[in-house]
């Protein structure tokens, strides 16, 4: 919740950040008020959903990059730096796709017009940026080192999982089978897709439109994106259940290789052309055999006595 001395804490951390989050909170506010008033649906969803989800994902995004820095004193180059590319690059983003949404057509894959593909092209370039920043934010993580180990190593592994749930991005941009023939005739206006055996804008989820039929890249890009909040979420929890910080060390790192095979499952899945709602057996037995590792290496992480043996790899 962002009550006022989180608010304070969050700008003295980084006041770029916490000013892109507030304003990305007011855009969120704007596009819902559209989703309400506007009645008009691109590849099958309400025009603002997207611009909404992407306001709503960025504000997240920023409040919790500007936290993170509050763990980063050592590093007032890299979080000054970081903090106002960040803020200026994503705040673009969403503009350009509420630009394209008022316009009613399509932001990402868009490459209909020349205009729209400068827009496509933009965002491709700002995202690369961007994600070199936070490459920089991950090295910084990786040095520092921190009294609460637990805490520490949960927003390591956590924001290394997130550059890596980033990378789907690229499998997104790959023109299809479909598009590369178009382009060979000379009309092409699409490139990339994030469904996987349909073309996008079939039938969706409520609230996220991924794919009810097919395989959806967007699934496994959501769940590794926001591994940089879970994991800390995770340590904080068991900061407050579990006093020993042996096992509260293990817990994290059970959690952080679930994780990863969640995400790797998820990408799978999509990129076989399988729903996320309709899972083939082969998927279902996948996910209990992940649901049961990870049960009994918690179990065993929880009721281990001996201590793990970290303080040779913390690095400074």
């Amino acid at each position: 919740m962002l009550t006022m001395a989180t608010l304070r804490r969050l700008w003295n951390s980084n006041a770029p950040l916490t000013a892109g989050g507030l304003l990305m909170l007011a855009v969120l506010a704007a596009n819902l008020i559209g989703l309400w008033l506007d009645s008009r649906v691109i590849t099958g969803m309400p025009a603002w959903l997207k611009p909404a989800k992407f306001g709503a994902s960025t504000a997240i995004y920023m409040f919790t990059m500007a936290w993170i820095f509050s763990y980063l004193p050592a590093w007032p180059r890299m979080r000054r730096t970081v903090g106002w590319m960040t803020a200026i690059i994503l705040a673009g983003e969403v503009a350009l796709i509420d630009m394209q949404a008022w316009r009613g057509t399509t932001s990402h894959f868009n490459i209909g017009t020349p205009h729209d593909a400068a827009v496509f092209a933009t965002m491709g370039l700002g995202i690369l940026v961007q994600t070199g920043a936070a490459v920089a934010a991950a090295i910084a993580l990786w040095r520092q080192p921190f009294a609460d180990r637990p805490l520490g190593w949960a927003l390591r592994l956590g924001i290394a999982i997130t550059l890596l749930g980033a990378s789907t991005g690229g499998l997104m941009t790959r023109p299809t089978a479909a598009q590369l023939a178009d382009a060979r005739s000379g009309h092409m206006t699409v490139s990339g897709a994030h469904t996987v055996g349909a073309l996008d804008g079939g039938p969706g989820l409520p609230g996220t439109g991924w794919s009810v039929d097919h395989g959806d890249l967007r699934v496994p890009h959501f769940v590794g994106l926001h591994a940089m909040q879970a994991l800390p979420l995770l340590a904080w929890f068991l900061a407050a259940v579990i006093g020993d910080e042996s096992r509260r060390l293990r817990l994290v790192w059970v959690a952080a290789g679930s994780y990863c095979l969640l995400f790797m499952l998820l990408l799978a899945q999509a990129l076989r052309g399988e729903s996320l709602a309709a899972p083939s057996p082969g998927t279902l037995a996948a996910f209990t055999v992940w649901a049961l590792a990870t049960a009994a290496a918690a179990w065993i992480a929880r009721s281990g006595t001996a201590p793990l043996r970290t303080t040779t790899v913390e690095l400074v």
